[in-house]
């Protein structure tokens, strides 16, 4: 008789693993999001990405949404009745109390290669601090957070051009993979402690992350490559920079100097190296051609931008 699943997860990093799931030989038997959210200027409310991939196909899956599982006996006893050989959980956005984590085996997906980047962005802080390689580790939840022993590691190489938004696909498929490769030989894995000499934490993301100056192009384009989905990098006048490339990250010049103006894109200097942004959006407006921004504010080779 195939395993019996319980899942958590909201973004679509968990809906990868969760369509992995549903396809294998392992039966999903509900499936644990956070609630639907306002979004956007006109706040509609709008479903997590993964209830509404049950939503688009049809899926006969019970979803629940409980606004908070710490005290919350429904949800409790809501999962015991289940009756889960494991609870899988990848991105779910709310700690799991040890009332839930005994009730089956928990294993966590978490898209880094832990000890390294117990927290909430892994994924951003990696290409944030320029690393050789990312990956995701599956591991037994404990009460700590990310803190539990390792179940298995797969690696990914960061190439120089990757981004937040090729990061995340190529972790959610190694994620998948990897879920089902540790629920295969669970019960010959031998659990690994992490090491706690080598653990670093990373934070939510606010908005405010996103601003940056042009003092060093090398550490604007590392921000541009974490950041690209959300928040976006901006300067202090709230311009956001966009398809913004690495040109060199030597040269000595005047912040913000205007270096080139080519037929799709300008080159702007930092006061370390320089970069190529092919779109700006000035705030509440809409993002166009960096060459036609400058253009509309008679924005010259030698200008400074601001």
């Amino acid at each position: 008789m195939s395993k019996r699943i319980v899942f958590m997860g909201t973004p679509d990093y968990a809906t990868k693993i969760f369509e992995r799931l549903l396809n294998s030989s392992y039966n999903v038997v509900a499936l644990y999001t956070q609630p639907d959210k306002p979004v956007g200027r006109k706040q509609v409310l709008t479903a997590p990405h993964i209830k509404q991939f049950c939503l688009d196909n049809s899926l006969d899956i019970p979803v629940f949404q409980p606004l908070k599982l710490r005290g919350n006996k429904e949800v409790e006893e809501e999962i015991k009745a289940f009756n889960p050989d494991f609870i899988i959980v990848a991105a779910y956005g709310q700690i799991l109390p040890k009332e839930i984590l005994d009730i089956a085996p928990c294993i966590n997906l978490h898209a880094s290669l832990l000890p390294n980047y117990r927290g909430a962005s892994p994924i951003q802080e990696s290409l944030l601090n320029d690393d050789e390689y990312t990956g995701v580790t599956s591991m037994l939840m404990e009460e700590g957070l990310d803190s539990g022993d390792i179940l298995g590691l797969e690696y990914l190489k960061i190439t120089p051009t990757m981004d937040v938004v090729e990061a995340f696909n190529k972790l959610s498929d190694i994620a998948a993979n990897l879920t089902i490769t540790t629920l295969d030989n669970y019960e010959n894995i031998n659990p690994k402690k992490q090491n706690e000499a080598e653990v670093s934490f990373c934070k939510k993301i606010k908005k405010e992350h996103g601003l940056v100056d042009f003092t060093n192009a090398k550490k604007l384009y590392l921000k541009y490559k974490a950041y690209s989905f959300w928040p976006g990098i901006f300067l202090e006048s709230g311009l956001k920079l966009k398809d913004v490339k690495l040109v060199e990250e030597e040269s000595l010049n005047e912040e913000g100097k205007i270096l080139e103006i080519n037929q799709d894109s300008v080159i702007i200097a930092c006061k370390k190296g320089s970069i190529e942004v092919q779109t700006l959006q000035a705030p509440s407006k809409k993002a166009i051609s960096a060459v036609d921004y400058l253009k509309g504010r008679r924005i010259t080779i030698g200008d400074i931008l601001q």
